[in-house]
């Protein structure tokens, strides 16, 4: 069992959850930070750096068994029509780079199950051909291309997960970053919540603790003789956005005002991905329903913001 876990974006809303979840679990774990973040849990070390070079890596690896990278700083619509302001390549390559000094590494990247794959009205497999639409998406495919040649190269083990809409206590409201905490937020505000189309797009939706214990899963389990797999993490529940938001007014117990505006081209109708190869591999199953993830999120939210 790995016992030393480096986490790169330790701060953000997944990376925390599943720093804490490690650390509850008997792992020690590096929280990488690009900014000074607390931790209360014990057994979580700060660690603080840009994170943009191969030499911000190098101290931190040799003390560690595994790394997960779980930072992302874009989304498909805050890198629409601007390629070079997604982020996210840069220090990933950087990562990479250090890596090719510790190829015994195990190595979990956290991708995109609804960014990458081209759309289809049935469950997308990992074997599904990628065709992202956006910045974004575009640089998450890039990113496995370049883990996969590592793993080649330097006979590096690879675990990729690729999660739909990740929801859940902990995601605070941010432009573009999550529609579920945008719809609380306009809740709190009596604000209309500004949707894309018609809001007939499907999406999977899966509760933050459900992908932490993926995380786990793959941690904890034995890395093989190298390579890379690919393994998608969702409910494997197709929802339409009215549909979602029917369920958060229910969660919420008040109505949502909706703004409507011309749907994008990086926008697509129908994203599912399917989760059966972690159920085989792992023994995986998702625990939390749609209403109880909304629920404990809601909760969450309106004890922070009121």
């Amino acid at each position: 069992m790995t016992d030393r876990i480096f986490v790169m974006g330790a701060g953000g809303f997944i990376g925390r959850a599943l720093s804490d979840s490690l650390a509850s679990s008997g792992f020690r774990v590096l929280a990488a930070t690009r900014q000074p973040t607390p931790f209360v849990r014990a057994g979580v070390e700060n660690i603080v750096s840009p994170f943009s070079e191969c030499g911000h890596f190098a101290p931190w690896l040799g003390r560690c068994n595994a790394v997960v990278h779980a930072a992302s700083l874009t989304t498909p619509s805050s890198s629409a029509a601007h390629p070079q302001l997604d982020g996210n390549l840069r220090s990933t390559l950087a990562l990479i780079e250090a890596l090719q000094d510790f190829p015994s590494k195990r190595l979990l990247y956290l991708s995109s199950g609804g960014a990458l794959y081209e759309e289809r009205l049935g469950l997308v497999e990992e074997t599904t051909p990628l065709r992202p639409r956006s910045y974004h998406g575009a640089g998450k495919a890039a990113a496995e291309h370049f883990i996969q040649a590592w793993s080649a190269q330097y006979g590096g083990a690879a675990t990729i997960l690729r999660p739909s809409n990740v929801y859940g206590p902990g995601q605070h409201p941010r432009p573009g970053f999550g529609v579920i905490p945008a719809a609380f937020e306009c809740i709190r505000s009596n604000r209309p919540l500004q949707i894309r189309g018609d809001g007939e797009s499907v999406r999977d939706y899966l509760y933050v603790d459900d992908l932490v214990s993926l995380c786990r899963d793959v941690l904890r389990a034995s890395p093989g003789a190298g390579g890379t797999e690919l393994i998608n993490a969702s409910s494997g529940n197709g929802t339409s956005l009215l549909e979602m938001l029917s369920h958060v007014e229910r969660a919420t117990g008040q109505g949502i005002r909706k703004e409507f505006l011309p749907e994008r081209s990086v926008d697509m109708k129908h994203v599912v991905p399917d989760s059966s190869l972690a159920r085989r591999r792992f023994g995986w199953e998702p625990r939390v329903s749609l209403d109880d993830g909304l629920s404990a999120a809601w909760r969450w939210y309106r004890d922070v913001y009121g």
